[in-house]
């Protein structure tokens, strides 16, 4: 019988030059490229890694930098070529992916990501849709090619709430998650707060970078929902594709509760949650915090999550920047995650 790494890219060894091939390359992927090439200095220095860009791919073309080299103009990149002889070629040890969150990119996400894993090359994905419809499938990937997955730009960019999901709150009894994941919302209801009518609370958002083209999602609180979904995949076992969302919208009528909060010395918050005790279901309420709250503590665009901890006490990690640099950032993370070798006990 073959073993399931058979086919498997070449992989490098602990401590060399791992070849990353990058899926995407819009502004998280043109960040996450920069990154790799201006830091790999302090990369190696610090982490004893130093992961080389490959290879770039898009819809209908690639590319692969010499010698991990700056990405060339587009007008150089050769026709896209299938993913797995890339894998093969450049050796790759890792698939980073910068596809949108979209319909449209779920199907590609997906198969690539198995693929990959398949062949035991780890994957990390900023990318969202394929992680709730084919979670599962995924994970059965990823324990046939002896590959490692990892999601932090798919939670909350910059902040490290997919670490503290799957690893740092393990074995404290983690029974709830409340969160604010999305930089978007919290900026323009506390602009909201301040008087702005929405279109300019959110043209301002868009002028800083922090919402998208299209802030519909995040407005929605669909954006939201999605991340709280992911985590409590992470924190027990939940399929995503199954779980039930409950939302409310940051809409016209809502610059009105906003100011009313801020007279009460409260502000509101569009407020994820999901509970162990209530499988399958996550909530996006508008919510009037209160001063000690965390989610009350934060602003602009400013990130947080409280795991509910009953036992060991709530553990929350708040701050992350929301931004294309952010999500990149979170990549970079998650690709030394997977590449840095251990050196001592403590790594």
């Amino acid at each position: 019988m073959p073993s399931p790494d058979a086919g498997a890219a070449p992989r490098s060894a602990p401590g060399d030059d791992p070849a990353v091939v990058l899926s995407g390359y819009g502004p998280v992927g043109r960040a996450y490229a920069e990154r790799l090439l201006t830091e790999g200095d302090g990369l190696a220095r610090d982490h004893g890694v130093r992961p080389r860009l490959a290879a770039v791919r898009v819809g209908s073309a690639e590319v692969e930098p010499s010698d991990g080299g700056p990405v060339p103009p587009r007008a150089e990149w050769g026709p896209l070529g299938s993913l797995a002889r890339t894998l093969d070629r450049t050796g790759a040890r890792v698939l980073v992916q910068a596809l949108p969150s979209s319909p449209q990119a779920r199907q590609q996400a997906a198969e690539e990501a198995a693929l990959a894993l398949r062949r035991g090359v780890h994957v990390v994905t900023a990318t969202k849709s394929h992680l709730l419809s084919h979670w599962s499938e995924l994970g059965e990937a990823a324990r046939a090619g002896g590959s490692l997955i990892r999601i932090s730009g798919a939670t909350g960019a910059a902040l490290p709430a997919a670490d503290l999901a799957r690893t740092g709150v393990r074995g404290l009894g983690c029974r709830s998650v409340r969160a604010c994941p999305n930089g978007t919302a919290t900026f323009v209801l506390d602009r909201l707060a301040e008087g702005d009518p929405l279109d300019r609370a959110v043209a301002e958002a868009q002028r800083r970078g922090i919402a998208e083209a299209d802030p519909s999602a995040d407005l929605s609180g669909g954006d939201a929902a999605t991340k709280v979904r992911l985590l409590a995949a992470l924190l027990w076992g939940w399929e995503p594709s199954a779980v039930r969302v409950s939302t409310e919208a940051v809409d016209g009528r809502t610059g009105a509760a906003a100011v009313a909060a801020a007279a009460e010395g409260r502000r509101l918050r569009a407020v994820a949650s999901a509970r162990a005790d209530r499988p399958l279901l996550v909530e996006v309420r508008l919510e009037r915090t209160e001063p000690g709250d965390p989610l009350y503590a934060l602003t602009g665009p400013e990130k947080a999550v409280v795991y509910g901890c009953p036992e060991a006490g709530d553990i929350t990690v708040s701050g992350g920047r929301s931004s294309p640099l952010g999500a990149a950032l979170a990549m970079l993370r998650d690709t030394l995650d997977v590449t840095a070798p251990r050196t001592h006990g403590f790594g």
